[in-house]
């Protein structure tokens, strides 16, 4: 007789949390200290459980992953992008799971030179990111930042590229990002609060000089604000920006000047958001400025740069959401969003405009990068959910285009002609048409027997476009249909898309999925027993606050390091991010932000009722997510539900938010997902 294998049970042990009179009994807060033996001791006993009740899908992991790498291309390149005389390459060898970053001078028949191998760096680490690459104006010094542990804490150092010698100094708890002056030898960088990881201070490094004798050159002390630095693309300007989730504000000084006064751009008004870009005597705004919900286009002299002067270049548009600008010698390149789809706009400053023809409705396409200024070539990206992504130049003034690189997909067996897209609308209660992105394999019957994976995110205005996937063809290739819900929360149909899924409209984003996973079962392309959804983080408070709503229509959930325990989380503000969420969720020290929120957060509704199959995961040191709001959440849901479903927690006990760190490691964790997914569909290989 085979024994019976148990889940963990947590203890209980209430703790009382009260706010505006009412309380609330938390018999997990407990889990909140991660270097507490019983909180590790918990974390690995559902690892555990985990494991023992998947052991039988090993086999299919496995075959998983070695199919899915053996679709990538393992000795990978970028395309090469010139910056200041010299061609940057990122490349991968076979094998090897971290970047090598190189460079070649003039041209690409010039010796490599090799920046810097991560695979090397990476040794002895169970996690490794660089991040942050700056190169000076000079050439001879690159920055960058490194982070070890997956808490988005880098440590900044510099390299001398001519002697290959990695200066001594560290300069610790940063962004990770750095920008070097016109100087070739002043450094400014962002260091973050150690307790928060708020981005709240920009420091200058001079090189020669001790890193304990950097000083502060900005200090933002709203604790809703987060600040960054940056070198215009003109190379004229060094750029202090501070942005909360309504409001920016700028700082500016010439790169040639590093010991100046940084002055300000234009001071920040409540609700006005802006963004700058330099060209020849101007600048150009970016700004919602006079209610332009989907923003506008201004321009200002280089010396007036107060709003007052600020002359519309492109007015608002109801319909048309402006995302970013591109700016040429010869030309003005504008990404516009409309009817849920990218648009790129070619505005020759002399000569009639136009846009680059797309005839798909599920694509992506985006201008990659532009660094040099004197060109009549545009580079950009283009995808689609059964098109390989691609990176195009295209001749703004001959208008021919040129693809340099189409992801490649090995083995052989791939051919975008096998597989049917569509852009399908659901009608949601309140009569709003929600898009979805759908993909599968052709000759499918819309019977309702159709595996199903339906994913989203749904906020901080976070548009979830169509892409392309070559570790998805395993499930497509075994009949999932796969399908990405354009819900409110986004900004995919505009920036009203987004005010309509958040604060006090936030449940439009719950309600949007509920609506689309009905639609689709209407439509015959799945059913209740074969549908199945995704989300991470913020998406993931999606996935809990759907299954306590409608637990009905789904067969299995993947919620990916989900934010659920909204409120307890927004009432802390020592947690990362908190403070500088309250234009996203809402306030709950204000009482109607609390109640409003307190009805949807998915560990505070968590009800004796039926769940879905389910597959939890999160990061010990995950920054974004604490580790403890997904534990808590599985704690409670193995107290209350009344079914016999799975219900899995993996913690990853080395990572954070983003997961494992090495390319084919991620692939891992990806094989998992799917094995969850294949196993509940009885697909065995």
């Amino acid at each position: 007789m085979t024994e019976k294998i148990l889940p963990p049970v947590a203890p209980v042990k209430p703790h009382t949390l009260e706010m505006h009179g009412d309380v609330r009994i938390d018999n997990y807060y407990w889990l909140n200290q991660r270097e507490d033996q019983e909180v590790l001791d918990y974390l690995n006993a559902e690892n555990e459980y985990y494991q023992k009740l998947t052991a039988h899908t090993k086999p299919l992991q496995e075959a998983l992953f070695e199919e899915m790498k053996s679709r990538i291309k393992e000795d990978d390149a970028s395309v090469p992008y010139k910056y200041n005389g010299y061609w940057y390459i990122t490349r991968y060898e076979k094998g090897k799971d971290y970047p090598i970053y190189a460079r070649r001078k003039e041209t690409m028949e010039a010796p490599e030179e090799i920046l810097f191998d991560c695979n090397v760096m990476a040794e002895g680490h169970s996690y490794f990111h660089l991040s942050g690459l700056s190169i000076s104006e000079d050439n001879k010094w690159a920055s960058f930042g490194v982070d070890t542990v997956s808490r988005r804490q880098y440590t900044i150092q510099v390299k001398n590229l001519e002697s290959g010698e990695i200066l001594p100094f560290k300069i610790e708890n940063t962004t990770g990002g750095s920008t070097w002056a016109g100087d070739n030898k002043t450094l400014f960088y962002t260091r973050k609060d150690a307790v928060t990881l708020r981005s709240e201070k920009i420091y200058k490094h001079i090189l020669g000089t001790d890193v304990s004798e950097d000083v502060v050159v900005y200090h933002e002390k709203d604790e809703t604000y987060n600040v960054f630095v940056y070198k215009e693309k003109s190379k004229k300007y060094l750029v202090i920006g501070s942005g909360s989730t309504l409001t920016t504000e700028y700082r500016i000084l010439e790169a040639k000047n590093p010991d100046g006064e940084f002055r300000l751009f234009q001071k920040r008004t409540r609700g006005m958001e802006y963004s700058i870009s330099h060209y020849a005597d101007k600048w150009y705004i970016m700004t919602n400025k006079d209610k332009a919900t989907n923003f506008k286009l201004m321009t200002t002299p280089e010396t007036a740069t107060e709003k007052e002067n600020w002359v519309d270049l492109i007015p608002h548009r109801a319909e048309v959401l402006l995302e970013d600008v591109d700016i040429f010698k010869d030309y003005l390149v504008v990404s516009e969003r409309s009817n849920g789809l990218n648009k790129i706009r070619i505005m020759p400053w002399e000569g009639e405009e136009y846009y680059l023809p797309f005839t798909i409705e599920t694509y992506t396409a985006g201008t990659a990068a532009n660094p040099d200024f004197d060109t009549d070539i545009l580079r950009y990206s283009y995808q689609s959910m059964a098109t390989p992504s691609s990176v195009i130049d295209f001749n703004m003034k001959t208008k021919e285009k040129t693809v340099l690189k189409e992801q490649e997909v090995l083995g052989g067996k791939f051919d975008k002609d096998n597989y049917t897209e569509e852009r399908i609308w659901a009608t949601a209660k309140d009569g709003t048409k929600v898009p979805i992105s759908v993909v599968y394999r052709n000759g499918i019957k819309k019977d309702g027997s159709n595996p199903f994976l339906l994913y989203a995110y749904g906020s901080y205005g976070a548009s979830m476009d169509p892409y392309f996937s070559s570790l998805r063809l395993s499930l497509l290739d075994r009949g999932f249909i796969y399908g990405i819900a354009h819900i409110r929360g986004g900004e995919d149909l505009g920036r009203d898309w987004y005010e309509h899924g958040k604060l006090l409209k936030k449940k439009n984003t719950f309600t949007d999925f509920i609506d689309c996973s009905e639609y689709v079962i209407a439509q015959g392309y799945t059913s209740a027993k074969h549908l199945y959804a995704e989300g991470g983080s913020a998406g993931g408070l999606l996935m809990g606050a759907v299954i306590n709503m409608a637990p009905h229509l789904y067969n299995g959930v993947i919620a990916q390091v989900p934010f659920v325990d909204v409120v307890t989380t927004m009432l802390d503000d020592t947690i990362p991010l908190t403070t500088g969420e309250y234009d996203e969720w809402g306030n709950p020290n204000e009482k109607e932000y609390y109640d409003y929120m307190k009805s949807y957060s998915p560990y505070d509704n968590v009800v004796s009722q039926d769940y879905p199959n389910m597959l939890v995961t999160t990061g010990l040191h995950d920054s974004q997510v604490q580790y403890w709001e997904p534990a808590k959440w599985v704690a409670k849901l193995r107290t209350l539900k009344t079914d016999n479903n799975l219900l899995f927690m993996d913690t990853n006990m080395d990572a954070g938010h983003g997961g494992a760190s090495g390319r084919f490691e991620a692939i891992k964790e990806v094989a998992k997902e799917f094995s969850f997914l294949l196993d509940l569909e009885g697909i065995k290989n």
